[in-house]
């Protein structure tokens, strides 16, 4: 897995640096068929994994959000899954939260997996059994959290109070990209990130792996594992909370979820 690590991590930083270049000298803004935005800078990144993938990776199976699904993956043992930028409304607004999200699966399970910031130059990686990784440095554990728990949410929920009255001692706050969510949660730097809406594979495949190896705990919005390259591939919701986090948060949250999807579910 070294050299998929290598490919990756010079591929991924290429690809952050032509997001960057294209913020400064602009990009077109498409709406797609799902009312969602998307960028001339989403689809060179996606062009840009796409030829490491044909050139290096070709017996491998291909999931992006910006390209066709060819459902020829799911006979592949190994599958790349992409999201090009994860957070395209904060890219659009020249907010630092944008970031590209890349998860290698092996048989339903993300074995190698990258979570870049370009604005931040952070580059979060993980491969399976290895720990997690910033920068290619192995991440040391941030503190034990024992008061205000720092949690991000989609900025439709924050608007809409969904996560209103969890906890005195819990701060909420919103985030436009889940990838970018997940490794903060990962690296310790903010204690959960929680969402009920459908979330594509594309959005979760790397923060997975990140999460697990960091020691954290990650299952969608009704507390079930993950499983990845499925033929529809979209998930009901995540929780996810740091190793660090105070114990009584991820039954707090989980039973938050149940309320609200129920509530939801009845209205």
């Amino acid at each position: 897995m070294e050299r998929e690590l290598a490919e990756l991590t010079r591929t991924i930083r290429q690809a952050g640096a032509r997001a960057l270049d294209l913020a400064k000298q602009g990009f077109d803004v498409y709406t797609k068929k799902d009312r969602s935005p998307v960028t001339t800078a989403d689809l060179e990144v996606n062009r840009i994994l796409h030829e490491m993938w044909r050139t290096q990776f070709p017996g491998d199976g291909w999931l992006s959000e910006e390209s066709p699904d060819d459902h020829a993956r799911l006979n592949k043992a190994r599958v790349w899954v992409v999201d090009p930028i994860d957070g395209t409304k904060a890219y659009v607004s020249g907010l630092p939260e944008f970031c590209i999200s890349v998860g290698l699966i092996e048989e339903g399970t993300p074995i190698l997996a990258a979570i870049f910031n370009p604005s931040t130059d952070e580059l979060f990686t993980a491969l399976r059994g290895h720990g997690l990784c910033l920068n290619g440095k192995p991440l040391a554990p941030a503190p034990l959290v024992d008061s205000i728990s720092h949690i991000l949410v989609s900025p439709r929920e924050f608007r809409n109070g969904r996560w209103d009255g969890l906890d005195s001692h819990i701060l909420c706050r919103p985030m436009y990209s889940i990838a970018h969510s997940l490794a903060l949660v990962a690296a310790g730097r903010i204690q959960a990130t929680l969402t009920i809406e459908p979330e594509n594979e594309w959005d979760l495949a790397a923060g997975v792996l990140l999460l697990q190896e960091s020691g954290g705990t990650i299952a969608d919005a009704e507390g079930r594992a993950f499983i990845f390259n499925q033929p529809t591939p979209r998930f009901r919701g995540v929780i996810a909370v740091a190793a660090t986090a105070r114990d009584d948060l991820r039954p707090l949250l989980q039973a938050h979820a149940d309320r609200v999807r129920k509530t939801k579910a009845g209205s």
